[in-house]
């Protein structure tokens, strides 16, 4: 009886750890840091047609592939892909995936072309900003639109070709762009420094497969494959682990960034800087002036016990981040010397923000708009 009752305890106290390691398991999981891989076009859409054979679906599949190799490698990540084989995805479906998973990142991998000799990279963000040039990739990008059943239906007469359609769909993104653009900034910054390639910059566009994904989402055009040096590079072994590599680094960074980026700035402006500043009024009677210290996944509360001493803090809450602002006021000089106040502190990225009427808007706007 009394071995009974032992035996009954020891299975009591093994089901206890057992639920508890489970437990920790799935709390690590939910911790991860969601990134969604999408491998640009598929199946029956080859991506860019090109003359020397290389297909952009199965270059951009395999870079992927191995950024997503690369960043299963670290605990702290969680990797899904729209796509892991040569098949067909419409790009709504790739947002949905993205959606569904809840996802930190949204990372789309495609090859440009051009019928010169172009090359470089350039990484898009989602935006309305349509040079002529980005509404033709645009409007490359969005045509695969076509190749789906039912597109009329799902696309609700979209047309790629349209200047409207485009300005549209770029309106539900801009709550994520600044981080966008970061995270842009570093995959470019990584191709031009790391592998010395030439990089033509970051762009905005109105990217239909960057529409309705709720998180900070990048395009990234990897390359000309039209190019006969470039799309050779495209396509070896060699030039695709190299890039995969740059932007899993960019990915890794950013995440770092991000995690630690309340109070993580090094202090770069002295306090002759501040006296500088002018003191003369600029007062904007419709507008509110703030300084945006920090953008973090780290919800703290906006007391000056967390941020270095500052006092007059607010916090906002946008998709997956926290934003938290210094000050408020309607006087554009004062928020500038709030802003090199915060530097002094140690937030050397933070940057005048502007609202109205509860909404944030351009500073730019906000100056030519508003009666001082």
């Amino acid at each position: 009886m009394q071995t009974k009752r032992k035996y009954i305890i020891v299975s009591l106290v093994l089901t206890f750890i057992t639920s508890l390691t489970c437990f920790a398991s799935l709390q690590a999981q939910e911790d991860k840091f969601v990134v969604v891989l999408d491998a640009g076009h598929g199946g029956h859409d080859p991506g860019r047609p090109t003359k020397n054979g290389y297909k952009e679906k199965d270059i951009a599949l395999k870079i992927v592939l191995k950024i997503g190799e690369e960043l299963e490698k670290n605990p702290d990540f969680k990797v899904i892909y729209t796509r892991k084989t040569d098949v067909f995805v419409t790009l709504r479906n790739r947002a949905k995936i993205a959606n569904k998973a809840d996802a930190d990142l949204f990372v789309s991998v495609h090859c440009n072309a051009h019928h010169s000799q172009a090359y470089g990279t350039e990484t898009f963000v989602l935006g309305a900003k349509n040079s002529e040039r980005n509404m033709a990739v645009a409007k490359a990008e969005n045509e695969v639109i076509f190749l789906e059943d039912n597109y009329e239906e799902h696309y609700a007469g979209y047309d790629p070709s349209s200047p409207e359609s485009t300005i549209a769909i770029g309106i539900e993104q801009e709550v994520y762009v600044e981080q966008s653009i970061n995270l842009a900034r570093k995959v470019e910054d990584n191709f031009s420094g790391k592998l010395k390639r030439k990089s033509r910059g970051i762009k905005q566009a109105s990217l239909w497969v960057m529409h309705n994904t709720y998180m900070p989402s990048v395009l990234i055009e990897t390359g000309f494959i039209t190019n006969k040096n470039e799309g050779a590079y495209l396509n070896s072994s060699k030039g695709q682990t190299a890039i995969a590599n740059a932007i899993r680094d960019a990915i890794i960074v950013y995440k770092k960034e991000l995690d630690q980026n309340v109070g993580s700035s090094i202090l770069d402006a002295s306090q002759e800087t501040v006296e500088a500043l002018e003191d003369i009024p600029l007062i904007y009677e419709d507008i509110t002036f703030k300084v945006q210290i920090a953008a973090s996944s780290r919800d703290l509360e906006p007391k000056s016990y967390n941020f270095k001493g500052l006092s007059d803090l607010s916090k906002e809450k946008v998709g997956k981040l926290y934003k938290y602002f210094y000050g408020s006021t309607s006087d554009f000089n004062k928020a500038k010397r709030l802003q090199e106040e915060a530097k002094t502190k140690g937030y050397s990225s933070s940057f005048v923000v502007a609202f109205k009427e509860g909404k944030q808007i351009d500073v730019s706007e906000a100056l030519k708009s508003a009666t001082n």
